[in-house]
């Protein structure tokens, strides 16, 4: 289901441990990839994208963020996760691939590449290929707590890209909504790892480097994870290079 204007142009496993954990954790990170999904319940398209979607949240190897868009509330329902913030990094990602719309349900994966986020052979696909090209999780990122905070430890570059951005990404506890009217209308779907808040809480310069985070902060929060993310000059997402859940206690 595309999208175009200015307005118009412009899990269950590991989801279900990203809400508990067990005292003081510490845990190294190197995932297969991150999918970032574009979502609406507001979309027809949609519905087999979010059951795939909850396949992938299961996974321990995937980093799996639903990004829920507001461009099809005028359909007839208000898609209740919905986040300005959410569309406004969609259309981040349609100018960093140099596309002149966007759509729903899509897939980024890596911050490298899109796919049709219903297409289980094209993202799964798209993520073995990353991985053979050198353009998975190339940078380890460790995760360890103590009672008041979360320390963050990015390992070294390497070859590639060396500065990031540390980039927090919160989402909502899995939720069953009833879909009362649009295009989903009499619908109920359980959505899950809805991204609710993004921050930025650090830069990363290539080599190994730790930041730490209050845990009142990450306490409040349904669930949240860490991306290693470059940018372009123009402020447009980039490549991640590593990713990590951080576990609640």
């Amino acid at each position: 289901m595309a999208f175009q204007g200015p307005l118009r142009l412009a899990a269950l496993a590991l989801a279900l441990s990203a809400f508990a954990g067990n005292g003081l954790a510490e845990e190294s990170d190197k995932p297969l990839g991150v999918v970032e999904l574009f979502t609406s319940q507001g979309c027809n398209s949609c519905p087999p994208a979010d059951a795939f979607f909850a396949e992938l949240a299961a996974k321990e190897n995937i980093i799996a963020l639903a990004y829920h868009v507001d461009y099809w509330d005028y359909l007839g329902w208000q898609d209740t996760l919905s986040r300005k913030e959410n569309t406004e990094r969609q259309y981040d990602y349609m100018r960093a691939f140099g596309s002149r719309s966007v759509y729903t349900p899509q897939a980024v994966i890596n911050g490298r590449s899109h796919v049709n986020g219903a297409s289980r052979k094209e993202v799964d696909g798209t993520l073995a290929r990353l991985q053979k090209t050198g353009e998975g999780m190339r940078v380890a990122i460790k995760v360890s707590r103590t009672s008041d905070r979360v320390m963050i430890d990015t390992g070294d570059a390497g070859s590639g890209p060396t500065d990031a951005h540390v980039v927090i990404v919160y989402f909502n506890a899995p939720q069953t909504i009833d879909i009362a009217k649009g295009e989903n209308g009499g619908r109920s779907m359980t959505y899950w790892n809805a991204v609710s808040g993004i921050q930025t809480a650090g830069m990363w310069h290539g080599k190994a480097q730790r930041y730490e985070l209050p845990m009142t902060e990450i306490s409040k929060k349904g669930g949240c994870a860490v991306l290693l993310q470059s940018v372009g000059k123009d402020g447009t997402p980039g490549p991640i290079l590593g990713a990590a859940f951080i576990r609640k206690p």
